[in-house]
């Protein structure tokens, strides 16, 4: 009879402890944080404790444009509980920290003098969280219900929600992102413009119905008018109403809710005041402003695109935002594989040679990995090589002349799935740096970037060059590079192709950008494997 293993106290001592590590979000109309373990053998996650406390940076960005000084001060003391909270739990290495803002934070004027006044206060660190970062996240935290409950996601499907500020949606073919937007659509922005027009409770639906429905036609405009099956939904305000409708909650399964209840539900919920609500359900007055909003914009995009099931999912950004902590980073394989897909399709869109863009990938990717203890970069940097090496001559699809150039502004102007802006310009310059002068101060983007990023650029853009310039006869017949390095030499060889000397000339032509940032030579030469 096979038994399971008994695990002594000697064993457990033995076992690495779980790391601890905390997410906080800060919201439009919340601040929120998160504690969590995660297992450093399995990386898997185990959510130890959640806060939130109402606090409307929305309120003011939305409608004046700037976070008020009474507003900073109220985040400031919640932070500072949530830190003294981080403190007790004894999270407190900075790499286990993340503390993100979205659209109420990056709409500020005053954006910059929010987050230094934070980090003077608590100590906490805000990445300002971009539309494409928030898409990943979301990503990574539908995928465990992907996983588990593959049978919602067999064709296509809307993963949606409602935030304060912004409705995000993505939809899926299967496991693959075909299209991510972020709208500016959220329930708390919805509010504040109803009260800007002070309109009655009876037109407020109206005026609601109008901005939600305008949305949902150019959500089907950019998708080529979808027809997905499923609609996953999250956010607080649907696992409310999934709780009041089903009087079940949302565990880590889906769950779904009846449309026609779901509409009947929404229309009560909005023939009340938002202080009806809230002494009603026991929720906080900010919350109670957006249930309204946030279910109507659901239940009208679930209906506007003919959705046969709509399911509620108990995940939040936070769920995604520790999974990619748990996982080493935003360049996971998942996430990487998500990210290539919607290259290509860029590419493609203009036209590019994907025969030629995905072998110069491959090749650039191979000396990268060879090259680690030359070029010293963190393996997010492999991520960005590869993507720059698929992009690097869609510029070609604007004029073959300066397309280099080109190819960096259709980068830079070009939306695909969870690249951030940094990471963005970062894959544009590379790209740009692909053939003509070698990066200079005075060049647009180039020199505004810190130092060392500026070095990393000029590496990854050496090694594309090189990598280019193996398959200058677009034929991928180098089909393998091995990389060794001999003194203040770079020996590259080719196994098996007899005739190299049209890549020999071309890596002449352009190995400088290698040789002044690394110092070494370039040589390629043919191996023959054969006995």
């Amino acid at each position: 009879m096979n038994r399971d293993p008994v695990i002594t106290s000697t064993d457990q001592r033995l076992l690495p402890a779980p790391r601890m590590v905390a997410v906080i979000d800060i919201g439009a109309s919340s601040l929120r944080m998160q504690i969590a373990e995660i297992n450093r053998e399995t990386s898997a996650v185990r959510n130890l404790e959640s806060f939130s406390q109402a606090v409307s940076v929305g309120k003011d960005s939305f409608t004046k444009g700037y976070i008020e000084k009474k507003t900073i001060e109220d985040c400031v003391r919640v932070l500072e509980i949530y830190r003294a909270k981080l403190d007790e739990y004894g999270v407190v290495d900075r790499d286990s920290i993340r503390v993100i803002a979205t659209s109420g934070v990056r709409e500020a004027m005053n954006q910059i003098a929010f987050i230094d006044r934070i980090f003077v206060a608590t100590g906490f660190e805000i990445e300002p969280f971009d539309e494409a970062e928030l898409h990943r996240v979301t990503y990574l935290g539908i995928l465990p219900f992907i996983e588990k409950q593959g049978k919602h996601f067999s064709d296509q499907s809307i993963v949606f929600e409602a935030g304060g500020g912004t409705a995000e949606v993505l939809l899926l073919d299967k496991t693959d992102v075909l299209f991510s937007r972020t709208y500016r659509l959220g329930s708390l922005r919805l509010r504040k413009t109803l009260e800007l027009y002070d309109a009655p409770l009876a037109k407020s639906r109206s005026l609601m119905e109008n901005q939600i429905l305008w949305t949902i036609e150019e959500f089907k405009a950019s998708t080529n008018h979808p027809t997905p099956d499923n609609f996953i939904a999250m956010g607080g305000d649907v696992r409310f109403a999934c709780n009041e409708i089903n009087e079940k909650s949302a565990g880590d399964q889906l769950v779904e809710i009846n449309l026609k209840a779901l509409e009947s539900f929404t229309d009560e919920i909005l023939m009340q005041s938002p202080d009806h609500l809230a002494s009603k359900y026991h929720m906080s007055l900010p919350d109670a402003k957006s249930l309204g909003p946030g279910l109507l914009t659901q239940l009208l995009f679930a209906k506007e695109l003919g959705i046969r099931n709509f399911l509620v999912a108990n995940v939040n950004m936070r769920d995604g935002l520790i999974k990619e902590i748990a996982q080493g980073g935003s360049w996971s394989k998942t996430i990487q594989n998500q990210i290539v897909r919607s290259a290509i399709q860029l590419g493609n869109k203009f036209e590019f040679n994907e025969d030629h863009a995905v072998h110069v990938s491959k090749l650039a990717r191979s000396m990268f990995d060879q090259l680690q203890s030359l070029h010293k970069l963190p393996e997010r940097f492999r991520g960005i090589l590869e993507l720059a090496s698929l992009l690097h001559e869609i510029g070609s699809f604007i004029s073959s002349k300066s397309k280099h150039k080109h190819s960096m502004y259709l980068i830079l102007n070009s939306e695909f799935f969870g690249i951030g802006n940094t990471e963005l310009q970062l894959i544009a310059l590379v790209a740009r740096y692909h053939r003509g002068a070698s990066p200079l101060p005075r060049h647009d983007g180039y020199s505004q970037l810190k130092r060392e990023e500026r070095v990393a650029v000029s590496k990854l853009a050496a090694i594309l060059r090189l990598a280019k310039a193996l398959d200058v006869g677009r034929n991928q017949r180098i089909k393998n590079i091995q990389c060794v390095q001999r003194g203040n030499r770079l020996e590259l060889s080719a196994p098996d192709v007899a005739d190299i000397s049209m890549e020999q000339l071309e890596l002449r032509q352009v190995c400088g950008l290698f040789e002044d940032i690394f110092g070494k030579e370039v040589l390629l030469e043919t191996v023959s494997n054969t006995p």
